[in-house]
This record gives structure tokens, C-alpha cells and sequence, in this order.
């Protein structure tokens, strides 16, 4: 869903802020990456921050895209991201000299805050996303006292900007509830080439102890306590109550690993895929189970819908927005684990159902095209550019390339 479209009547300057990026594999890296490609292929002239991901690692340079890379450490409990350490000297200097029309800031760690104060300093009208429950995620670490003290620094933080682009008109509405202003909603989209019922392969299942008649369950994500996987490792065992040759396939990793195998030793646990390797993953399962109920929107939604195959899901996030129950894909009432045990028994085996779902699913997922939801973004750049306390400053309408910046040693 897009709101109300606003021109974007030439190339703009942008300046995009993020703490994860690819290589890293999580929702935000990926589907931000999208958005960059998209912005790039539109024409725009921008300026991607982010911390360096490694000592080797060296900034891009290429004609209208210039990295800036800054130091980061790494996350608490997820040592392979890291999180960008406050910068805000650095981007006054470097926005200060070169102004970009509008900054979009991904991320709301210490680097995001640090490139919301500089914008503001220097009257740069800035956008932001809303892309990871950090205040739900709290009580799943012990830690749910944090969750009013976490909401309140969110408000915070993207009542600064513009506008907050959203992924579902249910977040939207759980946001503004909470207190959070200028929320504007741009969905995700998905590849539904890389992701296509074309990559099954018999041979990835045959590893899996599959053969072409047993029902294969699937989960891909990190394996972590927000994720609420104790629902998946229930269903898989209401499944073989009515199917008792059903397999469940694990992708992912994360600290939960080893208690999983512990409680659910059956279960293929297959790691961290990427690309194609995770395409024929998808492709090749039969079940898709995504128990989380945490998620901003949830990518592996759409991909699994785009791969043909039936999702049992929540009513929450990007399932409750693109499921359809018993038409597309199957939903339970949020966080009822007994009803999404018995959707998922259900479905178990029934392979006339599994085939009609997972086409109607695919049909679902071609419509969710990247190039429209790059426009979306657009949109936004323009709304909070027509602001007039964050109007920029007058730009030719030739750009030239971002200037080389040199941060210093990271």
C-alpha cells in the first residue's frame, strides 16, 4: 500500500544511513539492499554509511554511489552484526560540504542517532524505516522491564524525522497507538525468479530423508528466542501425529541451535543458506512454518509464498497482511499455539491442498513487484522534502558524483 503519491521531478541526492548491510544476512541487510539497487536504477546519486564489516573491507566507489564506511562494534548476543558507533562529527563535515536533498536512516542505533542529529543540525530533511520490534524482543531475553524504556527512545528517535516508513497498515496503526507521528506505509516486495517452485530439487530432499511422498516442513530464519520456535517444533509434532512421515528442515542458526536439537533431534538442521542454495531450499519443501510473532514484517513470508508453498502462520505482520485463510495460505489467531498446532496437522499430507494453496500463494507473491515499492520510497523522499521546517537547500539539477570521503581509519 502506498499513501497518496507525490512527484519526484528529477535525480536526487540521497544520503542512506544503515548499521547492516550485505554480506550480513538478516531481513533488514536484504531488503534494504533491494531498495538501493532500486534507487540506483532509477538514477539517483547516493551516499550508503554503514559500519565496516571487516578489518579488509574497502569502500565502494563507483559513478553515483560512494560508501562511507565508519567503525562499529559487534552486537550483543549477535557477534556476526555489528553496530555503528556514533559519527556525528564526520557526517556534519561530509553533508555539510555536499548537501544531500533528503538522509534516509535505516537503523536507530548509535550510528542512526548520530545521523539524525547532524541532518537536523544542518536542516536536512530526513526520513526513516520502523524495521525491527526492538521493544518486543526484550521480554524474550529476560530483559521485559526494557520494553517501555525501548518504545519510548523509538518515539523518540523517529518523531525527529519526517516521516517512518512502515511495512503493513497493522504496524502503522500498533505505532501510532503507541505514539509515533508521520508514519507512512511502503510495503517489501520479492523476487519471484529467485524465488520460484522451478528450484525444487529431488535430490536436496532425498538429503533431507524425503522422498517424493513425504510432506516436508519448513523454517528459515535465525535461530533465536524472538522467533518463538518452540511453536514450530510443536506443530512438526502435531503433524506426525496425522502424517507420521512429515520431516521438518531448519535453515538458519542462532543461539537456539543446540537446545532445538535437544528437543527436536529429528528435525534437519541445515544452517545459514544463501541465493540459490536457499531458492532450491525454499522450493523443495512442502510446508512453510513461520511461527514469529515479533517481526516488523517477516521477508521469508512472501519468499516461501513466491517458492509455491503453503504458509501457516500467525495473523501478524506480513502474513496477516498477504494470507488470505484457506485461499492462500493458512493463518491462526496471534500467539494461539494450539491453533497453529491444528492448522498445521491439518494441512499435513493433504497434498491437493498443499498444491491449490502454494499456487495461489505464488500468484500472491508476483505481485509484490520491487519496482513499485521503490516508488513508494520515493514518495517519501518527497513528502518530507515538501516539509517546510526541513526544506534543503536548492540543488542543480545536474548532479555531479558524491566526492570521495575519507573518514579516517575505522
Amino acid at each position: 500500500m502506498l499513501e497518496p503519491s507525490l512527484s519526484v521531478p528529477r535525480a536526487l541526492r540521497v544520503a542512506l544511513v544503515t548499521e547492516t548491510y550485505p554480506p550480513e544476512v538478516n531481513g533488514v541487510a536484504v531488503t534494504f539492499a533491494r531498495v538501493v539497487e532500486g534507487l540506483q536504477a532509477r538514477g539517483h546519486d547516493l551516499q550508503l554509511v554503514r559500519p565496516r564489516q571487516g578489518d579488509a573491507q574497502l569502500a565502494r566507489r563507483e559513478t553515483r554511489f560512494n560508501e562511507v564506511l565508519v567503525r562499529g562494534l559487534p552486537i550483543p548476543r549477535y557477534p556476526e552484526l555489528k553496530m555503528g558507533l556514533p559519527a556525528q562529527g564526520l557526517l556534519q563535515r561530509l553533508w555539510a560540504a555536499q548537501r544531500p536533498d533528503v538522509v534516509h536512516i535505516v537503523t536507530e542505533g548509535p550510528l542512526g542517532w548520530s545521523a539524525l542529529r547532524a541532518a537536523r543540525r544542518l536542516g536536512l530533511p530526513v526520513v526513516s524505516d520502523f524495521r525491527t520490534n526492538f521493544h518486543a524482543y526484550s521480554r524474550h531475553y529476560g530483559m521485559a522491564w526494557l520494553q517501555a524504556p525501548v518504545m519510548a527512545y523509538l518515539r523518540h528517535f523517529h518523531n525527529r524525522t519526517a516521516c517512518t516508513m512502515v511495512p503493513t497498515e497493522s504496524l502503522k496503526n500498533e505505532l501510532a497507538a503507541a505514539g509515533l507521528q508521520g508514519l507512512r506505509v511502503v510495503a517489501r516486495g520479492v523476487d519471484a525468479q529467485r524465488f520460484s517452485p522451478l528450484h525444487r530439487s529431488a535430490a536436496l530432499r532425498a538429503s533431507w530423508g524425503a522422498d517424493p511422498g513425504t510432506c516436508v516442513a519448513l523454517c528459515v530464519g535465525r535461530l533465536a528466542p524472538e522467533k518463538n520456535l518452540g511453536s514450530v517444533v510443536a506443530a512438526f509434532e502435531a503433524m506426525r501425529e496425522h502424517e507420521a512421515r512429515t520431516r521438518l528442515v531448519l535453515v538458519g542458526d542462532g543461539p537456539e541451535r543446540q537446545r532445538l536439537g535437544q528437543r527436536c533431534p529429528e528435525a534437519h538442521f541445515a544452517g545459514v543458506r544463501h541465493g540459490a542454495d536457499l531458492a532450491a531450499h525454499y522450493a523443495s519443501a512442502d510446508v512453510f512454518l513461520f511461527p514469529s510473532i515479533t517481526e516488523t514484517y517477516g521477508n521469508v513470508v512472501p519468499e516461501a509464498m513466491a517458492s509455491g508453498l503453503a504458509v501457516v502462520a500467525y495473523d501478524h505482520a506480513a502474513a496477516g497482511q498477504l494470507i488470505r485463510h484457506g485461499e492462500n495460505g493458512l493463518l491462526a489467531r496471534c500467539d494461539d499455539t494450539l491453533e497453529f498446532c491444528r492448522v498445521a496437522r491439518r494441512i499435513a499430507g493433504d497434498w491437493a491442498q498443499l498444491r491449490e494453496l502454494g499456487n495461489a500463494a505464488r500468484e500472491t507473491a508476483m505481485r509484490l513487484d520491487w519496482a513499485r515499492i521503490v516508488a513508494g520510497v520515493e514518495q517519501a523522499y518527497a513528502a518530507a522534502m515538501a516539509t517546510p521546517d526541513a526544506a534543503p537547500d536548492a540543488t542543480p539539477t545536474s548532479l555531479p558524483q558524491w566526492q570521495p570521503a575519507n573518514p579516517g581509519p575505522p
